[in-house]
């Protein structure tokens, strides 16, 4: 069984690109079926889409890269000529190696982070509700679960972490001086947006501000931190009121155009206003970036923020290198061992076979009185002579090589523990 993944990520594709890629979580059900469809040498699919990357994991007979890039180019609405210029392609101990890292934060933009993990749980879930987790790819993501949790008790790999959510927060403390004279407002419900509320709520800020598409879940959220609640039509008019906007959903358009931003700066007399986009696709129109008394990040513009600190875990990130490079080892050795299943199973059945033919002799020698000792004796040697047969054969054939070789096959399999 092959294995092999594709992606883009952080590293590789930019974040408008990547935004063209984003799978939410209620269409990755029908997109792994849709990749399936598309390409019936993909036996086994999970899709992992998140806010850094997308990556589509696969396992079937023969690798199928290609219809695996033609398939994620046309769900992006490109050509895949110019989408294999941002993605890379791994198999068999490399895609392994991968998820691995993938897994234990290794390949995050903020090193040793832990939500990739709940993401690849998600995907993984995703993929078994579609009917397209099979062995091969159920191991190789459980044996990435197992190692993630070795790398964070074993190491540090995660002790000097800044989160996004951190790294907000510290950015709009350069910018206003005291945070707790500011008006926050968070776009969405959801975790990212949960986490980002704790580290500002901790900053005691004037107020919290919860604007989502479903209401009731911004109020259940909003309870959490004493937080007043908006539906996301009622954003622009009050958009003016808030410092900090942090916005983050699943919206494939974005949901703060520059008009609105345009005008809130005008009610606001052109105070300035620090907002976050933590969103992929965008939530809001990067022609806002240009604005005067606008001060707007994305994911990609955090990342010099995260990576401070990683000096401190570079100790760290060889220590889960070598863990796993240890696992990798396992999952090949695993795989081979797979790949030899078909001719176990093929000799298994050739020797019931057998057995069951010289059952069946033996049974009607008894049934005519012949004594039981000679059926038994006969019964041994009628089944050793088939197990013999193949082997014998090869020690006679014509070709010197072929005996020679025959010979020293024999010797290992049926002599070696009388040597």
């Amino acid at each position: 069984m092959a294995v092999w993944a594709l992606g883009l990520n952080h590293q590789t594709a930019p974040l408008d690109l990547r935004g063209r890629f984003a799978f939410a979580p209620e269409e990755m059900g029908s997109s792994v079926a849709n990749l399936r469809q598309f390409s019936p040498s993909h036996d086994e699919v999970a899709i992992l889409s998140t806010c850094n990357r997308t990556e589509i994991y696969a396992a079937g007979d023969t690798p199928a890269i290609q219809q695996t890039l033609q398939w994620l180019a046309q769900s992006g609405g490109i050509d895949a000529e110019a989408l294999a210029q941002h993605v890379y392609t791994l198999q068999a101990s490399d895609a392994a190696r991968h998820a691995f890292r993938v897994a234990s934060g290794l390949d995050s933009m903020v090193l040793g982070e832990a939500q990739i993990l709940g993401q690849m749980k998600d995907a993984v879930r995703a993929a078994a509700d579609a009917g397209a987790l099979g062995t091969t790819l159920n191991q190789l993501f459980q044996r990435s679960f197992a190692i993630a949790k070795e790398v964070r008790t074993s190491t540090e790999i995660g002790a000097h972490s800044i989160s996004m959510a951190a790294a907000a927060v510290r950015l709009a403390g350069q910018l206003f001086e005291d945070l707790s004279r500011c008006r926050v407002l968070f776009v969405g419900a959801g975790e990212m947006i949960e986490l980002c509320a704790t580290h500002f709520a901790a900053r005691t800020p004037l107020s919290i501000t919860i604007a989502n598409r479903t209401l009731e879940r911004g109020e259940k959220l909003a309870q959490q931190f004493d937080a007043e609640v908006l539906r996301l039509a009622e954003l622009p008019q009050h958009l003016h009121r808030f410092d900090i906007v942090v916005s983050c959903t699943a919206s494939t358009l974005p949901l703060i155009g520059l008009g609105a931003v345009e005008s809130a700066l005008k009610q606001r007399k052109h105070r300035p206003m620090f907002m976050v986009d933590l969103a992929v696709p965008r939530d809001i129109e990067p022609e806002v970036a240009a604005l005067q008394d606008i001060y707007l990040y994305t994911v990609d513009d955090l990342a010099d923020v995260v990576q401070t600190g990683q000096a401190h875990r570079q100790a760290a990130v060889a220590q889960a290198e070598a863990i796993i490079d240890a696992g990798v080892q396992n999952f090949v050795h695993w795989l081979d061992q797979r790949s030899q299943v078909p001719l176990i199973r093929e000799l298994n059945a050739q020797a019931e076979a057998w057995q069951a033919q010289e059952v069946a002799k033996a049974q009607r020698q008894l049934a005519r009185g012949e004594p039981v000792d000679a059926v038994l004796a006969q019964l041994a040697r009628s089944m050793s002579h088939k197990m013999l047969h193949g082997a014998l054969a090869e020690l006679h054939a014509g070709d010197p090589q072929a005996r020679d070789r025959a010979r020293h096959a024999i010797e290992h399999f049926f002599l070696r523990g009388n040597r």
